[in-house]
């Protein structure tokens, strides 16, 4: 019955309507939608000064007003008819985009769902015009208005004509939470413009604009937008190469997040969501972040516009780049120098300062990157220290440090114990940044003094870094060893992953693999790694495989070696209630000094952390 239906239908064109409501469909999610593309609107004219007002979360009321450059008389009814836009001329126009919005179809979307109102004035013109539009087939009519240079956008009742869709909006508040994330985003893409939101009459935000010889405005805007905590444990990043460039700030690994709500990344002054860049960022944390944790990250990425395709989403959340390995190789490699370089410097006060203490929620100033205390929960420390941190154990096995290879064991009450011998000027000139010991604490921990204060070493988590770096050096110097299997592994694979085993035969050799095609759809897997002889070989291949046809890498594999070494150097390094000497404990300290990454252990956990002189008299009421 419905095939007969449909055979007895006409093509016929759609009503104007009816096409601007579909083309609303896409474009027009929520308030926050017609927040979005009327701020772009606003930034595109060169507007250095926009308000937002918002009533019930932007369900009653978006009016959104800016200096811009205006619209003349003219041009207001050109503003809500489909397709027509200042933004693109011709198809060079929009192969090299460089304005936020730019398909014309965002007024006549919004203007079909909604009572809308737009007024506008040109500077070099006396009088401002408005038109009226209510979602109908009437035709609009100019009447005059008094308006300052700029445009008015006054968005009332939105889906008053669509009830289908305005009852799966929510409530006012989880609106409203989505405008502030959409304006917080755009309010990072650009930093000379001054916003004020205001909701129900109350201002919400005000956000006075940067110029771009002041970066401490411009940071001073990411910390009112972000938390002051973000910038206070984040690296600057400013590195240009092969034509790109990359800016931003990046979190350390222990400022990590549960969920990935605090990652930003843009891309020529757009917000968007790119997998592949994602990827590039988790990859560089990878070594350094806690299990089933996100980097925090604020980023942007500058690359020429005939590069990057920005017309594949409506909403133009997505891009598409011309050579995404380039841009996957470039982030990657410069973000895991950067993070690698991370480890304690002479003359800076580079604390682990705990987020938790007074002296930590006392100090709102800015100050360097800064590690801080992970909340773990107590199984975790079990796991990795026994039943009882304190409690009586057997010593492992000597971990190559100096000194007696069965130490005595700890006795359970010794909080510490002080070393009778002097200890060198931790506030001399040529003193190192982590200081001198002083003492071992419950057997886990190393007690120093530097210049700033006082220094606390978890012994066993920085020690296991420094073994997992030197086996990975090790293992980059001399090469991965690897075996034959007895009996070669068919594996059968699509056409597409099969073309890319032929291709990366070579990266797979380099990784110890030996996988060659055998047939349009099959490989043959003739050798593996020693290290990962144990592994699921074929599920391992095919991951790899997988990240190849995703991403062109195939970092899985060497995400693999690195768990595996991880695992080795967590056995290799001394365990608590392992009695150090003086010079082991120092010796530590320096080669913490040395290594890369050390400021977090193989599984993300801090390292180390400091109190200053200032944080100890806070914490004693000092000079109070």
């Amino acid at each position: 019955m419905g095939v007969t239906g449909m055979s007895q239908s006409r093509i016929r064109k759609l009503p104007e309507q009816l096409i601007n409501q579909i083309a609303a469909g896409e474009v027009v999610e929520r308030p926050a939608s017609v927040v979005k593309e009327l701020l772009e609107n606003s930034l595109d004219a060169g507007a250095d000064r926009v308000e937002v007002d918002l009533e019930l979360g932007g369900k009653r009321l978006i009016r959104i007003r800016d200096n811009g450059q205006g619209m003349s008389q003219d041009e207001l009814p050109l503003a809500v008819s489909r397709h027509a836009t200042s933004k693109i001329r011709s198809l060079r126009d929009l192969e090299q985009v460089g304005s936020l919005g730019f398909r014309g179809e965002a007024l006549p979307s919004i203007a079909s769902v909604s009572r809308l109102t737009l007024s506008s004035r040109r500077q070099d013109e006396r009088l401002a015009w408005a038109l009226d539009c209510d979602g109908s087939d009437t035709p609009v009519e100019l009447r005059p208005a008094a308006h300052p240079q700029g445009t008015t956008v006054e968005v009332r009742d939105l889906f008053f004509n669509t009830p289908g869709r305005r009852k799966f909006l929510r409530a006012d508040r989880t609106e409203f939470s989505h405008v502030q994330e959409t304006i917080k985003r755009l309010a990072l893409s650009r930093f000379d413009f001054t916003l004020q939101l205001r909701h129900n009459e109350r201002v919400i935000t005000q956000l006075p604009g940067v110029t771009e010889n002041d970066p401490s405005a411009a940071e001073e805007r990411v910390a009112r937008l972000l938390g002051r905590a973000f910038l206070e444990h984040a690296l600057r990043i400013d590195v240009e190469a092969a034509g790109l460039r990359l800016g931003g700030w990046i979190a350390l690994p222990t400022f990590s997040r549960v969920q990935s709500d605090l990652q930003y990344f843009y891309v020529n002054g757009r917000v968007v969501r790119d997998r592949m860049a994602a990827h590039a960022v988790r990859r560089a944390y990878h070594d350094v972040l806690f299990k089933d944790r996100y980097p925090a990250y604020l980023l942007y990425l500058q690359v020429d516009p005939g590069q990057v395709d920005v017309n594949v989403h409506p909403a133009k959340h997505e891009v598409r780049f011309r050579d995404g390995r380039l841009i996957y190789d470039f982030i990657h490699r410069h973000l895991h120098q950067i993070l690698e370089q991370v480890r304690p410097e002479r003359g800076t006060e580079s604390a682990a300062r705990p987020l938790s203490s007074p002296a930590a929620q006392a100090d709102h100033s800015h100050s360097p990157p800064s590690q801080s205390r992970l909340a773990f929960p107590v199984r975790e420390a079990r796991a990795l220290y026994g039943e009882s941190a304190v409690a009586s154990a057997d010593p492992a096995p000597d971990s190559g440090l100096p000194g007696p290879s069965a130490p005595p064991r700890t006795s359970p009450s010794a909080a510490a114990s002080a070393h009778p011998h002097p200890v060198p000027d931790p506030g001399s000139r040529d003193a190192p940044p982590l200081g001198y010991a002083l003492a071992q604490i419950h057997g886990i921990y190393i007690l120093a003094q530097n210049a700033a204060g006082i220094v606390l070493v978890d012994m066993h988590a920085a020690h296991e870094r420094i073994v997992y770096e030197r086996l990975k050096r090790s293992m980059e110097g001399q090469g991965i060893a690897a075996q034959p299997l007895l009996v070669p592994l068919s594996l059968a694979v699509s056409p597409a992953e099969a073309e890319l085993a032929e291709v990366h035969a070579e990266a797979f050799s380099r990784l110890g693999f030996e996988v060659s095609r055998s047939g349009p759809e099959s490989v043959l897997v003739r050798q593996v790694p020693v290290l990962l002889q144990r592994a699921d070989v074929e599920s391992l291949v095919r991951d790899v495989l997988s990240d190849l046809l995703v991403t062109g890498d195939a970092s899985r594999l060497q995400e693999r070696y690195n768990h595996v070494l991880a695992t080795m150097a967590c056995h290799g390094s001394v365990r608590a209630n392992r009695q150090l000497g003086m010079a082991e404990m120092n010796a530590l300290l320096r080669d913490m000094e040395r290594t890369p990454n050390s400021g977090q252990c193989n599984h993300g956990r801090p390292t180390w952390t400091q109190l200053s002189v200032e944080e100890l008299d806070r914490l004693f009421l000092r000079g109070q």
